[in-house]
């Protein structure tokens, strides 16, 4: 379910990734129709801006749980089986 504009910054710590991404393409498609007013394009940029960030907060959380899965961002990489 889309938020309309006005609701900046309410409700989007509570979307996962792939919803706030959703939501900010349809926000970019509709800024990019120029249909938009210029009030109404100017609270969407607003709330655009502000899934964008959480958008990346949340890449860096996923990133630095996998970097401790990993080995605290060591290259561990696949290694040849040696089947000698």
């Amino acid at each position: 379910m889309a938020k309309s504009p006005n609701d900046t910054g309410a409700d989007i710590a509570a979307l996962g990734f792939e919803e706030a991404m959703k939501e900010l393409e349809r926000i970019v498609r509709d800024l990019e129709s120029g249909q938009v007013k210029l009030d109404d394009a100017v609270k969407a940029y607003e709330r655009g801006a502000a899934l964008k960030k959480h958008c990346e907060a949340k890449l860096t959380d996923a990133r630095a749980k996998v970097e401790k899965i990993t080995g605290s961002g060591k290259n561990l990489g696949l290694e040849p089986v040696d089947r000698e």
